[in-house]
C-alpha cells in the first residue's frame, strides 16, 4: 500500500501547499482510496504535484464532520464524477468549537453538500469488501482527549459533541493491517482496541492525527498523558504515521517512547506501508 499525504498543516518541501487540516490517499491493491479532503481545494494540487490522478478514485471516506477534514469535499465531487463517500450518520449536522474567548465557531461542513447523492450515510460500523472496513463502534475511553470545547447540535444551545459521527478506516491487503484515523476523538487507543478486535491482530501501520494538541489554544496533553500514550502504543509491533492534530511537542515526546517507529507526515510525503 502507497500512502500519500494530500494535505496537512504542514509540508514536506516548498512544492507543496499546507493549511489547517488533513487529506490522505491510499493505493492499495484493489482501491484507490481518498481519506478525507482537507479544508479547500488546495489538496487536489498537491495530488497533482505527486502525479496522482484524482479522477480514479474509487471511494472516498470521511473521518468526520469537521471542515478541517471535509471542506475540499465540493472541489473532489467536481473532478471525480463516479466515486461515492462514506460519511457517518451525524456528520452533516452543525458543528462548533468553543474558541479561549468563549465565542462559538462553526466548524461544520459545507451546507453544499446537504442532499449530494453521492453521500453515503453509515450508522456504526460498515463492511465496504474483503478488505475494507469502516469504524465507529468503541467502548471505553482510555486516555481520551479532551474534547470538552467541541459541541455540535441545531439551534441555540449546542451540546457537548460526543463524536458519534466520527469513523476510522481498517484495511486489509495479504498479511498486511493498517488502520486510518482522522483526529482521534475518541482516543487513538480506544481506536486502536476495536481495529485490533476487528481484525484479531495487532495493526502494522496506523496513519492519522492523535487530537494531542489543542487548536483552540495552542496547548498539548500533559507529560504523563503522552508517557502512558507513548507506554501503549510501544506495547504493539506497529508503525505510525502522525500528524495534524498530533502537534509537533507531543510527537516529540511520544518519539522518546516511540524511537524510529513514530513518523511525522507533512503534505508531499509518501510512504510504503
Amino acid at each position: 500500500m502507497l500512502l500519500s499525504v494530500l494535505m496537512d498543516d504542514t509540508t514536506s518541501g516548498p512544492a507543496f501547499a499546507c493549511e489547517h487540516g488533513l487529506s490522505l490517499h491510499i493505493a492499495c491493491r484493489d482501491h484507490s482510496i481518498l481519506f478525507d479532503a482537507g479544508t479547500s481545494g488546495l489538496f487536489l494540487e498537491n495530488a497533482a504535484a505527486l502525479g496522482l490522478d484524482l479522477a480514479a478514485v474509487d471511494l472516498a471516506v470521511l473521518s468526520h464532520g469537521h471542515v478541517d477534514h471535509g471542506g475540499g469535499l465540493p472541489a473532489f465531487l467536481a473532478v471525480n464524477k463516479t466515486a461515492p463517500v462514506y460519511v457517518q450518520a451525524g456528520a452533516l449536522t452543525p458543528h462548533f468549537t468553543r474558541r479561549a474567548s468563549g465565542a462559538l465557531e462553526d466548524i461544520g461542513l459545507p451546507t453544499s453538500l446537504a442532499g449530494e447523492p453521492r453521500l453515503v450515510p453509515v450508522s456504526g460500523d460498515r463492511k465496504l469488501d474483503d478488505g475494507l472496513w469502516l469504524f465507529s463502534s468503541l467502548s471505553g475511553c482510555r486516555l481520551c482527549p479532551d474534547t470538552s470545547g467541541y459541541l455540535s447540535g441545531e439551534g441555540g444551545q449546542p451540546q457537548t459533541d460526543p463524536f458519534l459521527h466520527e469513523q476510522n478506516l481498517l484495511l486489509a491487503e495479504g498479511d498486511r493491517r493498517v488502520l486510518l484515523t482522522g483526529c482521534s476523538h475518541r482516543g487513538i487507543l480506544n481506536i486502536l482496541d476495536r481495529a485490533m478486535e476487528l481484525s484479531g491482530r495487532p495493526m502494522d501501520a496506523v496513519v492519522g492525527g492523535f487530537h494531542l494538541s489543542n487548536p483552540r489554544d495552542g496547548g498539548n496533553a500533559s507529560g504523563d498523558t503522552l508517557d502512558a500514550i507513548g507506554d501503549a502504543l510501544a506495547a504493539w509491533p506497529t508503525q505510525y504515521y502522525t500528524c495534524h492534530c498530533t502537534g509537533s511537542a507531543s510527537f516529540q515526546r511520544l518519539q522518546q517512547k516511540l524511537p524510529g517507529r513514530i513518523h511525522w507526515i507533512g503534505a508531499g510525503s509518501q510512504f510504503t506501508l
